[in-house]
């Protein structure tokens, strides 16, 4: 049985989880698109043949894919997993007493497939057969969502980390995206895959609210030797950061955690968009945005679970010292500035890496490509026009649950 670790962000990838968008999108419509976190809408036929190709890629590489929906359908199988999935995402607080049970009972009546298919993709009021007493169902439209579509789940790799031998179960910043959470809590916690590894839950697995501690996994860098690299960023706040460093070093797992301070917009919504791990001593960067100057802190592990936070002179030196690097190898991206821009917002930075010296792109960003190709680094292109548009490239659509380390 091979063991869920992932040891850095460049060594051989050999598992990893992918969702393949499908109904969610299609609710997506231009009014409700920037609600749910989404520029634009995608068509949803071209979205599922780029992913395929993702995902083909990826095997063609010697990597595992695993699809999150059908996780989630094999999850449901378990009959404690579908009880606790619908009372946790159909609960009193959401919905009302009267509503959710009654909502409850039709749902469970469902197939796993379709149950899935729902919980992923949403349900209109209009699509809902069942009356209820409840004042709820009477005080919306038509095309309102009983339940949201999670179009979001596409960018597995926010949901849920992998750091070196176990996971944190995010607490999302936008309400958007705080059921997906859920989901892969039920499917770490019964899925056969999973269900009895030997896997640490760093945070975010209990049944509570976490206040002011979010984290999104877009932030966070496995960058190997013990050393965890993390975007303080819109989504991920400093005490999410503390949090998920105090159970690191807890646990043993990490020796050092380097936090870089990032402007908090949504062109760099998360580290992973303006900066990525290329092979050990080589990273991506947007330079507009990652610059020197940025407060960088490195976080350790003190006598008696105590934590030593300390400024670092700049997140190059810090990551040097971590890695045990003279300098690292920095390029950036590619085209004049107006280009680089266009690239950046098309995820030209958000790379995932195979193996050491091998990423996967978008072809669309034809100069950036080409400059990491000129470095060396061989880059393996996919087609995104249309995924490009929940603005994450190949890094955010994919969350490695085995890695090996360097």
């Amino acid at each position: 049985m091979s063991k869920l670790y992932v040891g850095s962000e460049v060594g051989q990838l050999r598992r990893v989880l992918l969702n393949r968008p499908e109904r969610a999108l299609t609710h997506l419509t231009p009014s409700n698109c920037h609600e749910l976190l989404f520029d634009d809408v995608l068509a949803v036929e071209a979205a599922g043949e780029e992913h395929d190709a993702f995902a083909t890629t990826l095997r063609n590489q010697d990597v595992e894919v695993l699809l999150l929906h059908d996780l989630l359908v094999e999850t449901l199988t378990v009959a404690q997993a579908r009880e606790w999935l619908l009372n946790t995402q159909i609960s009193d607080f959401r919905y009302g007493p009267i509503f959710a049970r009654d909502l409850k009972a039709y749902l469970a009546q469902m197939d796993n497939e379709h149950l899935a298919t729902i919980l992923l993709g949403g349900l209109a009021y209009s699509e809902l057969p069942i009356k209820s007493s409840s004042m709820l169902p009477k005080m919306h439209r038509p095309l309102d969502f009983v339940i949201e579509p999670l179009p979001n789940h596409l960018f597995t790799r926010d949901t849920s980390c992998w750091v070196y031998g176990g996971v944190s179960l995010n607490p999302m910043m936008m309400p958007a995206r705080q059921r997906e959470t859920n989901h892969l809590r039920a499917i770490y916690r019964w899925h056969p895959v999973f269900a009895g590894q030997d896997f640490i839950k760093y945070f975010g697995d209990e049944d509570l609210h976490y206040d002011n501690a979010n984290i999104e996994g877009g932030d966070v860098l496995v960058i190997g030797k013990g050393a965890v690299l993390i975007g303080i960023s819109e989504r991920t706040k400093p005490q999410g950061v503390e949090n998920l460093a105090a159970s690191l070093f807890k646990s043993g797992q990490a020796k050092e955690v380097i936090a870089i301070d990032l402007p908090k917009h949504r062109s760099c919504m998360h580290l992973d968009t303006v900066m990525t791990h290329m092979d050990i001593d080589t990273f991506s960067v947007y330079p507009e945005i990652v610059r020197k100057d940025l407060d960088t802190w490195r976080l350790t592990p003190q006598e008696k679970g105590e934590m030593r936070v300390e400024k670092a002179d700049n997140y190059l030196s810090a990551i040097e010292g971590a890695l045990g690097l003279d300098q690292l190898t920095i390029i950036t991206t590619g085209g004049d500035n107006y280009e680089a821009e266009r690239e950046q917002w098309n995820d030209a930075n958000n790379v995932l890496t195979v193996k050491p010296g091998t990423v996967i792109s978008y072809e669309r960003n034809v100069y950036t490509n080409e400059k990491y190709d000129k470095a060396g680094i061989e880059v393996l292109t996919i087609p995104g026009n249309e995924l490009g548009r929940g603005r994450g490239g190949a890094r955010c659509m994919s969350c490695p649950i085995e890695r090996d380390g360097i």
